[in-house]
């Protein structure tokens, strides 16, 4: 058999050129599948909010309020949606100019931001309108995704960032992935409750969660050159379980203290070793 010729450079020019049309199509495509995921939880937010309706707290027999178990948040602990939905409304709009359709990076996560969106609005929708364990499977999946979004955020990242990609791409993401993180351990913890009793144990389960928490933040912000936006994220969540706990209810002092413990070990130990790396590398 006759080996085969290689093609000649206006071949492969027809090529590229053939092929360009089909990969602008699927730029545009993506842009707009990311505004309207990210449409779509901001309509699901003004639900779950209470703005609309009973709102979340009110949902479930309240098994998701501040005051269901010891792992739950105080209720401002939530401001920090405010953040995440801004910076959300924030990367959509810049994503979808013209100069970002065909950025290396926006084809990477654009379509993994997307899928965060649109399961964070499915999970205000489940807990809204389905059983407690349905949420619960929602959020470990909204999880998974923002675990990936942000293993791509980190491979994809430049050594000189644009402020835009350190602020839209790498910060909204690391505080989606570290607040849904303490999220996550109280949605399962509302939803095992009433199922496991453990007695007086209880406050010694929840420290080891709390200490699950501080372990899984750090590991997070060391392997990914200690990023703070994710361990900050879920200091500010443990930081309102202590409160809740020492001021509010349900009321157990060594679940605050450890709770108060573990955020400022998750504000510190991350900004104290960027610093470190930033000065060792200044030299």
């Amino acid at each position: 058999m006759a080996p085969s010729r290689p093609a000649s450079r206006a071949e492969v020019r027809e090529e590229r050129l053939a092929a360009a049309p089909r990969a602008h199509r699927s730029d545009a495509a993506r842009q707009i599948v990311v505004g309207a995921a990210v449409l779509f939880a901001l309509v699901c937010a003004v639900f779950g909010s209470g703005l609309v309706g009973g709102g979340v707290r009110q949902a479930q027999g309240g098994a998701l309020d501040a005051d269901a178990t010891l792992l739950a948040p105080g209720r401002p602990a939530f401001a920090i949606w405010s953040v995440i939905y801004l910076g959300l409304i924030g990367y959509a709009v810049w994503q979808a100019l013209p100069g970002q359709r065909a950025a290396g990076r926006q084809r990477s996560v654009g379509w993994w931001i997307a899928g965060t969106a649109m399961l964070n609005g499915a999970w205000l929708l489940t807990a809204l309108f389905a059983p407690l364990p349905a949420t619960v499977v929602v959020i470990v999946l909204l999880l998974a995704t923002l675990c990936v979004t942000f293993r791509q955020v980190v491979l994809t990242a430049e050594v000189r960032s644009p402020w835009t990609d350190l602020v839209l791409i790498d910060g909204v993401t690391g505080l989606h992935l570290g607040w849904v993180s303490v999220a996550t351990a109280a949605n399962i913890t509302a939803w095992l409750q009433p199922l496991v009793d453990v007695g007086e144990a209880a406050e010694w389960v929840a420290v080891g969660v709390l200490g699950a928490l501080l372990v899984i933040g750090l590991l997070t912000s060391g392997l990914t050159a200690w990023r703070v936006a994710p361990p900050w994220a879920m200091a500010w969540g443990a930081a309102w379980i202590g409160v809740e706990r020492l001021v509010g209810a349900p009321a157990n002092a060594l679940v605050g203290w450890t709770a108060v413990a573990v955020a400022v070990l998750l504000f510190a130990v991350p900004l104290l070793l960027r610093l470190a790396v930033a000065l060792r590398s200044g030299d």
